[in-house]
């Protein structure tokens, strides 16, 4: 009688086990159980974002130098000559080239491009022989941080635009594809001003530019100075000048003038009668 009642609860006990653990294992099959193909391609559009950048790869330091100098010279096509060697030597070009004439100096401008790694031993060249500068600034800026974050944001929408244009190889309808190529169209204009934008900084970067001028003071330009003698002869002449002048104004005026005479004459006339 134990042998059988024990038997009961046994077998009691391991149907219940067996259907307490069928729920466990119906959630773990439904936990790890993959979406339909259908649903794995179902993507939206309005929430795709751009991916992030990896910063691991350390970018070298970006500096935009920049040089604006002043100074006076003796000869100014000595001084020119000594920038045009300096200019070939250290493989610059002259972007562009002034001269003119101020009050009392004449005066040579020009803007040198250098490449940045001969920034300096350029600068020494053009200087020697000067012993004053009326103007000397150079001025150093550093854009590592702008350029990295320009470098970053443009690899991010190429990124971007490789998923739409995967999107829109996969897209069936119209709709769709309009939209996806209106995406399209806005990132390649954030590109291109992104590639330009890096395009000028490099520029910047591997190019330094300096403003030089140099001039050369010259004397006022006045007439000698007159004698007294020179003077009064110079007075009698403009009043001979004069006299000339007013006979021929005379000369030039004749019909007014008989006019004139015969008028006289008529009122002397009239006024003769008058009297008597």
């Amino acid at each position: 009688m134990k042998n059988i009642l024990f038997l009961f609860v046994f077998l009691v006990s391991f149907s219940g086990c067996k259907k307490a653990e069928e729920p466990l294992a119906d959630m773990a099959i439904s936990a790890v159980k993959l979406p339909s193909k259908e649903k794995s391609e179902t993507v939206s559009y309005d929430k795709l974002s751009s991916p992030a950048v990896e910063d691991s790869k350390v970018v070298e330091q970006k500096i935009i130098k920049t040089g604006d100098i002043k100074f006076e010279t003796n000869d100014l096509g000595e001084t020119y000559g000594q920038m045009i060697s300096a200019v070939k030597k250290h493989r610059a070009f002259i972007q562009n080239d002034t001269e003119g004439k101020d009050y009392g100096s004449v005066f040579r401008r020009i803007t040198v491009r250098i490449p940045s790694k001969n920034f300096d031993s350029f600068l020494a060249d053009i200087s020697k022989g000067v012993t004053y500068f009326d103007n000397k600034e150079i001025s150093s800026q550093d854009v590592t941080e702008e350029y990295i974050d320009v470098d970053a944001r443009l690899k991010a929408k190429k990124v971007l635009e490789a998923r739409y244009l995967e999107l829109l190889k996969k897209a069936n309808k119209v709709s769709e594809m309009l939209e996806i190529e209106a995406q399209l169209s806005a990132i390649r204009e954030e590109i291109e001003a992104k590639e330009g934008q890096l395009r000028y900084m490099q520029s910047q970067i591997s190019m330094s530019t300096i403003n030089i001028e140099f001039y050369k003071t010259v004397a006022n330009e006045g007439g000698a100075t007159i004698s007294y003698g020179s003077k009064i002869w110079n007075a009698i002449t403009s009043g001979f000048n004069s006299i000339s002048s007013f006979f021929i104004g005379l000369l030039s005026i004749w019909p007014f003038l008989i006019i004139l005479a015969v008028i006289v004459h008529f009122i002397r006339k009239r006024f003769k009668k008058k009297t008597t």
